[in-house]
């Protein structure tokens, strides 16, 4: 007959394991919010200071709050399955975030809790686990007394649980994990620049809830008191922004809706507008596909392997939203933060990216086709042969053809060399990096009035010398450049020269 004994692991060698599971401070903290949102809470404090290098972290919400046993239950590891059945608001997944979370950053945690006006309060310090590792999962539960000599703890329970009916704060001390984040000295200036990356991480992740779709409840977030505003990677409230088709996936009793959005072109917003939307990576980094899990960002800027990152493709990003009953399909990692869609809904996102590829290269395309429209003769003329697009100056347009008729034919082929030489030093590898980049910083130099006007004179000289195709001039002009990309000032110019009323 097989035997069977108890194993348990070692609990501080456990621990240990699980504080490298891969958070950030951003992400730790955004997994505690989770459950401050899941617990119905409409503020939610998040309190920190140095303290002279003795740092301490505290998220309070005035959420449902735990009695005594829900509490130790929340502080056990695997606290919920999660092949359990969640609620549909429930943004939880293992039982483990709120613990994995913390010790990625901090050897103390400390959990206070009210509910139906009774206070309830439990530890887990690392330093004593380690001293007493024979003695197992020992979680220390906290008397009122104990509570009242905490200082961190007395000051925010003081200043936000004291005196509400129910809520939960979530306190890190001992946060060793800090100095480890990057190769800056152990410096206030360090762990403030911390706190404001996860400002902006916040401000992302959950700015459905800062910012809800009418009707719906809105949840505040503060940093020390500072209010956070929701960054919506969309920017709808922009009329430049095309909002396409919304398309739904229906899947095991449950539905996936895929919303397609097209970014504004930089000619169409403010230089500001434009840097601002591009977030870290810039526009080329972030398209692709945006993963909600019941309205929470897990996942953002992805094609899943599905399609490439393209200059083209750059203004698209796609919003889709799971619900949590298909967790188990999306391969959810415990910090939340990475998701794999099953082979069935790969397929019907092949489908959309290429429906929406097509708009989102207009975006672009129609840019140039609208100039190429109204012009004749462009400056450079654009061919593709054989898969390879080549720019040649156009030889054929009329101030070239004026200016190689008036020297000698030595002169006219050492002109043509001089204008071979300025197509092949085209700094083809710089302007790609230039654009692809920031392509609202690459500007065309321009022409001033004067430079126009004598360009317009020479033009006038060679196209009409006896001045018999007067009334022809002004539609004439119009359709070369670079007269045709300057057609305001090019019309000022013949209004002054008396050639167009």
């Amino acid at each position: 007959m097989s035997e069977y004994i108890n194993v348990p692991p070692s609990p501080i060698s456990l621990i240990q394991s699980l504080r490298d599971i891969g958070y950030s401070i951003q992400t730790a903290i955004a997994d505690i919010i989770d459950n401050s949102i899941t617990a119905n809470a409409i503020h939610i404090q998040i309190r920190c200071a140095w303290n002279s290098g003795d740092s301490w972290l505290a998220v309070i919400d005035d959420g449902d709050g735990m009695t005594r046993n829900e509490l130790i239950n929340a502080m056990r590891f695997g606290s919920i399955s999660p092949l359990e059945t969640r609620s549909e608001n429930d943004l939880g997944r293992f039982g483990l975030g709120m613990k994995t979370a913390s010790f990625s950053q901090c050897r103390h945690l400390t959990v206070l809790s009210k509910k139906n006006q009774r206070i309830s309060c439990c530890e887990w310090d690392l330093d004593s686990i380690a001293e007493n590792s024979k003695t197992g999962w020992m979680l220390g539960v906290l008397d009122m007394d104990s509570i009242h000599k905490r200082s961190n703890l007395e000051l925010v329970y003081r200043e936000y649980l004291a005196d509400v009916k129910s809520g939960t704060i979530v306190l890190w001390e001992d946060i060793d994990r800090v100095y480890d984040q990057g190769f800056m000295k152990e410096t206030e200036e360090h762990f403030n620049a911390l706190i404001d990356e996860t400002r902006e991480h916040l401000e992302l992740i959950f700015h459905r809830f800062l910012s809800p779709d009418p009707g719906q409840k809105r949840t505040i977030i503060a940093i020390n008191g500072d209010e956070l505003i929701a960054f919506n990677p969309f920017n709808p409230q922009n009329l430049a922004t095309q909002e396409l088709e919304q398309l739904q996936i229906p899947i095991s009793n449950s539905k996936i809706i895929v919303q397609p959005y097209i970014l504004p072109h930089h000619s169409k917003i403010s230089r500001q507008e434009y840097e601002r939307y591009a977030g870290e990576g810039g526009y080329l980094q972030n398209q692709g596909f945006y993963i909600y899990r019941n309205k929470r960002l897990i996942i953002k800027g992805t094609w899943f392997r599905l399609a490439k990152k393209e200059e083209l493709n750059k203004l698209i990003r796609i919003r889709v939203d799971i619900p949590n009953s298909l967790d188990y399909l999306w391969k959810i990692d415990v910090r939340k933060s990475q998701a794999s869609p099953p082979e069935a809904i790969k397929v019907a996102l092949r489908q959309v990216i290429e429906k929406i590829e097509t708009a989102g290269q207009k975006v672009y395309r129609q840019r140039g086709a609208r100039l190429s429209e109204r012009v004749e003769s462009p400056v450079w003329n654009r061919r593709a042969v054989g898969g390879t697009i080549i720019y040649r100056i156009n030889r054929e347009h009329p101030l070239v053809l004026a200016f190689l008729e008036k020297v000698s034919p030595e002169e006219r082929d050492y002109l043509q060399q001089i204008i071979t030489m300025f197509e092949n030093s085209f700094p083809r590898d710089m302007f790609f990096n230039d654009v692809a980049s920031a392509p609202e910083q690459v500007e065309s130099l321009g022409y001033d009035e004067r430079d126009l006007e004598l360009l317009i004179k020479l033009f006038i000289q060679s196209w009409d010398p006896t001045g018999k195709l007067r009334n022809e001039l002004a539609n004439k002009l119009l359709s070369v450049d670079p007269f045709a990309s300057n057609k305001d000032l090019t019309e000022k110019i013949l209004m002054q020269e008396g050639y167009c009323k």
